[in-house]
Formats: structure tokens, C-alpha cells, sequence
């Protein structure tokens, strides 16, 4: 429970210099009095705005400070929770804002939001709009329960039924679920990028192999070809080997026919010698008569039978010369034949040795493309080809993991998303409470003796049968019927929240509630409900028609101005 204290304001608003302090646990009930402008209202919103930074009436903070001082504006709240002891201190002109716990600051963090939601969050556990449905019931600048729109009537009811914590796990879950979306689709992206890797990667590799198979059989096709080649080559050597062999027997017989050919010029040689020397003695005895050595004449039948002799020797000569001759002629020709076959056997040895290194090339060749053949039948991918689609498939299964795992707490997320929206768990809760609150609020109505039926559905909708049953709404009934209603709406809350432990305060403040719309039957039967409120209870009524009902209080408390400051009269 929160039990306020004390509240004290200086140069606020119309307030002076000096505190202005009104004990807020002393009595059970205080009226609080004066005439129009004394400054009745000043402590509510010097309540609203000490402990949410915000006046209850619609006045911007600057308009705060006191028109004539200008500064110096102190608002200080004290208040106890438990055994905790609060003091509030918040100004302007300076600004400040400093809560004290059993007489120490609190840390203040860097952002006054932050320290603003420490206050409303961790220790009063309520904000400006529950404070002001369930602790104050305000004039006309207040936005009473039933006018306010669906949403906001939740927030009231989830504040007093202290459900508003799923109301903050649905922002965080909504949060959480939109960077669970985000991981997700980058998870999906990864996974959809991880895919084209090892799929780009597979080709790649397989496209590889598929070249290697393309160049292997391409490389054998060649070999194929080349040893074709060399059978031919070999085919044609063995041909070569085999006419050179037969150019070889041929040819036996060079040696003898050079030798003949040598032998007959040689006997050719001799015979033109001799034959010389015969023509040579022919013509001595045909021009000679006598002997030249001797001067003796030579005998005409001498001269004759030696001419005879040497002619018929010349005549031979000759035929054996003539004979010699087609020898040689026979020879020449069969030297020409061997020097043709010699030819031949010259041209089939180059021939042969073309072929051989036709051949010795072609084996080195056929090694060489072997060789390459045997690596790449030997070679398989390259280790860093294996290692990166082996890092691509660990990568994958890493993302699909993590895929699995965002599937799940994404499913965890939706069936939470279901229990936390407004037609989930709240809604059970509420629905719980939603016929004590409609006995609450009809209790307080027979009691001011407005007597319909009153119901709030789980949307928070009013049903409202009054005269014949007829069905109402809130904007159907009179300003005094709509305040009965507000009046048993602010003390059902109240209730509520007194037996949920959540906004349980002892302050109550209704602020020109009897100046308006209820009429004199109306206060005494709301005078008489504050009577029923139990001791923990501090009621103040802030009135300006004080004389008719100043014994009907425990306490009075009034305003006056004195040149133009507000102060409590002593």
C-alpha cells in the first residue's frame, strides 16, 4: 500500500515563496475550501505534478512557476510503501528531480526518463492515468472512465488488476518477435546464399572432373592415334629394311665388275701402247726408205712384209680394243644399275631413318601424354577445393540449425503472441474480475440510489438497463446521473485495486465533485459511502461550497489569496 504523507509546494502557481504544506494521512476525511482562484486545486497538481512531472489541469509546465517570483518552484512529495520511507523532490528553475529512499538519494541515471520510469515502474507501479482514475475524481478538465476509448479503458483496468506486466511482455515480444523476423529472414537469406555456394562450388568441381574425363579421353584418343602412326612407321621400316636388303643382293657383284672394268682398262691401256708402237713402226717404214741410223736402204719387200705384219698386228689390236670397249660399255651399264641401286638404298636409308625418328618422337610422345593421362587419372580435386566445400556444407548445417532453433522460438513466440493479446490471458483474468467489478459498481449506484444495471463486457463496453429494462448508454443520462456513475466507478477501482494490492493508496481526492452535477440527495448519499471507506482511507474534497457542509468533515482546510499569493489560512 502507498501511503502518502505530505505534500508541500512553494512558488507554484499561485503559491508564494514559502511551503505551502498539507498533511495528506492525518484525518479521514478534510474539506478543502476558499473562493474561486485561492488556489483550492493548487495541491492535486502540485500531486501530479511532484510525482509524474505533469499538473492534473491542462497547464504547460512553464505556466508552473509563479508569475511574479519566477523561480524556484519546489514540489516535495513524502510517501511510504511498506517500511520504505520516499520523499519526491522535483523543480523548476532550477529543474530538478531527486528521490530519497530512507533519507539517501537514489542513483539518478543519465536520462530523467529513465529515472521517471524507475519512480513509476519500480516503486509507485502506477502512471499519471491510474493515478487519476483510481486516486482522484477531477472537475471538468478531468476525462472520467467512460468517455475515455477502448485502449485506454484497458490500460486503467490492466493497472488496476496489475496485468499490465503482460501488456509490457507483449511490447517486448512484439520487439523480440521483429528481431526474430529479421534474424529469420537473414537466417533464410544466409541459408539460400549458403546453398548457391555449395551448388556453384559442386558444378565447379564437377565441371572439373568433367573436363579431366574430357581431357583424359582426348589425351588416349591421341595416344590411340599415335600408335597407330607407329605402326605405319614401323611397317613402312620393315618394307624400307626389306628392299634395302634387296638392293644389297643386287650390288654383290660391284666388286668383281669394278675389278673387270679395271682389268680391261688396264688391258686397254696396253693394247693403245702397243698399238702406238706399231702405228708408230708403220709409219717409220712407209716414209722411210732407209734406215736412218745406217743410211742403208730398206728393200722394198722387207719394207712391204713388215708393213704387211705390222698392219695385220693393228688390225688385232684394234679388234681387241673394239672388244674391250663394249666390255666396258656392258660395265659402264652395270655400274650405272649399281649406282642407281645405290640410290635407291641411299634414299630407302633416309627414308629410314625419317621413319625412325618418326617413331622415337611418337614414343616420346605417347610417354609424355601417358604420363599426363596417369596424373590426372590420379588426380582428384585440389585440398583447397574439398576444404571450402566442406567449409560451405559445415556452414550450411550451422544455418540450418540456427534456422531450426528461430523456427521454434518462433513458434514459442506465436503461442505467446496468442496468450498475450487482448483476447488471451488478459482477457481470462479480466474476466474473472469482471463480475465483482459490475457488483461493485452497482452497489455504489443503489447506494446513491441510482438504481439500473449497470455491466462492463470483456471489451469494456457499458451495457446500462434502467426504467423498463431498457438498454442505455453513459451519454444518455444527465451530468448528476453520469457523476453517480463516475463516483462508483473511481471507488469499484479503487476496491479492485485494494484487493489485488496493486494501486492500493490511502489518498482519495475528489476535487468540485459536489459543486456540479450531484444534488443535495446525491452528496449525502456519497457523504455517507465516504463514512462505510475503512480508516486507512484520507479523503479530500475540494469544494468552494463549504458553509453547508463544514460539520459533516473531520478536518477543513482553506485557501485564501493576499495579494496575489495562495496560502492556507491559520
Amino acid at each position: 500500500m502507498i501511503k502518502f504523507h505530505k505534500v508541500k509546494f512553494k512558488n507554484f502557481l499561485s503559491t508564494g515563496n514559502e511551503f505551502t504544506e498539507i498533511d495528506l494521512s492525518r484525518k479521514k476525511t478534510s474539506l478543502v475550501i476558499g473562493a474561486n482562484g485561492s488556489g483550492k486545486s493548487t495541491m492535486l497538481d502540485a500531486l501530479t505534478f511532484g510525482l509524474f512531472g505533469r499538473a492534473f489541469r491542462k497547464i504547460p509546465k512553464t505556466a508552473l512557476v509563479n508569475s511574479i517570483n519566477q523561480k524556484h518552484t519546489v514540489v516535495e512529495i513524502e510517501f511510504s510503501i511498506g517500511r520504505q520511507q520516499y520523499r519526491i523532490m522535483r523543480s523548476i528553475k532550477p529543474n530538478k528531480f531527486e528521490i530519497y529512499l530512507n533519507g539517501t538519494l537514489m542513483h539518478q541515471d543519465a536520462s530523467v526518463r529513465d529515472y521517471q520510469a524507475i519512480l513509476e515502474q519500480q516503486i509507485l507501479k502506477l502512471n499519471y492515468k491510474s493515478f487519476t482514475q483510481v486516486v482522484v475524481l477531477g472537475s471538468s478538465t478531468f476525462t472520467p472512465f467512460m468517455q475515455l476509448n477502448t485502449p485506454e479503458r484497458r490500460a486503467i483496468i490492466e493497472d488496476i488488476l496489475d496485468i499490465q506486466i503482460f501488456s509490457v511482455m507483449k511490447d517486448c515480444l512484439r520487439q523480440r518477435s521483429s528481431t526474430l523476423r529479421n534474424e529469420y529472414n537473414e537466417i533464410k537469406t544466409n541459408i539460400k546464399i549458403g546453398e548457391a555456394k555449395i551448388q556453384s562450388q559442386e558444378e565447379s568441381m564437377k565441371r572439373l572432373e568433367e573436363n579431366r574425363d574430357e581431357m583424359i579421353d582426348k589425351l588416349t584418343k591421341d595416344v590411340i592415334e599415335h600408335e597407330e602412326q607407329q605402326i605405319l612407321y614401323k611397317t613402312r621400316i620393315r618394307a624400307d629394311m626389306s628392299n634395302l636388303q634387296t638392293c644389297q643382293n643386287i650390288i654383290t657383284d660391284e666388286k668383281e665388275v669394278r675389278q673387270n672394268l679395271q682389268d680391261i682398262l688396264s688391258d686397254e691401256k696396253g693394247f693403245e701402247l702397243e698399238r702406238r708402237n706399231f702405228m708408230k713402226e708403220l709409219s717409220f717404214y712407209e716414209d722411210n726408205d732407209e734406215c736412218p741410223t745406217c743410211k742403208q736402204d730398206i728393200e722394198s719387200e722387207h719394207k712391204n712384209h713388215i708393213c704387211e705384219d705390222t698392219t695385220s698386228n693393228i688390225k688385232v689390236i684394234d679388234k681387241q680394243l673394239s672388244e674391250r670397249a663394249e666390255s666396258v660399255v656392258t660395265i659402264n651399264k652395270r655400274l650405272e644399275e649399281i649406282s642407281e641401286v645405290y640410290k635407291e638404298i641411299n634414299q630407302t636409308q633416309i627414308n629410314m631413318q625419317k621413319e625412325q625418328n618418326l617413331v622415337d618422337a611418337n614414343e616420346r610422345y605417347i610417354k609424355k601424354i601417358e604420363s599426363q593421362i596417369k596424373d590426372l587419372e590420379a588426380q582428384e580435386h585440389t585440398e583447397g577445393d574439398k576444404e571450402q566445400l566442406e567449409r560451405y556444407k559445415k556452414a550450411f548445417i550451422t544455418l540450418q540449425g540456427m534456422e531450426s532453433d528461430l523456427s521454434n522460438k518462433k513458434h514459442y513466440y506465436d503461442l505467446a503472441e496468442i496468450l498475450l493479446r487482448d483476447g488471451g490471458i488478459k482477457t481470462k483474468i479480466v474476466k474473472q474480475y469482471l463480475p465483482i467489478m459490475n457488483k461493485l459498481i452497482n452497489k455504489y449506484l443503489a447506494s446513491m440510489e441510482f438504481f439500473v444495471q449497470f455491466e462492463l463486457d470483456e471489451e469494456f463496453n457499458e451495457h446500462i438497463k434502467s426504467r423498463y429494462r431498457d438498454n442505455f448508454s453513459y451519454a444518455s443520462f444527465s451530468e448528476g446521473e453520469k457523476m453517480r456513475i463516475d463516483l462508483s466507478l473511481l471507488f469499484t477501482w479503487r476496491s479492485i485495486a485494494k484487493l489485488k494490492n496493486s494501486v492500493n493508496t490511502n489518498l482519495l481526492i475528489l476535487d468540485e465533485v459536489f459543486d456540479s452535477s450531484l444534488d443535495e440527495g446525491g452528496t449525502d448519499e456519497f457523504l455517507k459511502i465516504l463514512q462505510t471507506l475503512d480508516n486507512n482511507t484520507n479523503t479530500f474534497i475540494i469544494s468552494h461550497k463549504g458553509d453547508s457542509m463544514n460539520e459533516k468533515f473531520n478536518n477543513i482546510i482553506e485557501f485564501q489569496k493576499i495579494n496575489n499569493f495562495s496560502s492556507i489560512k491559520k
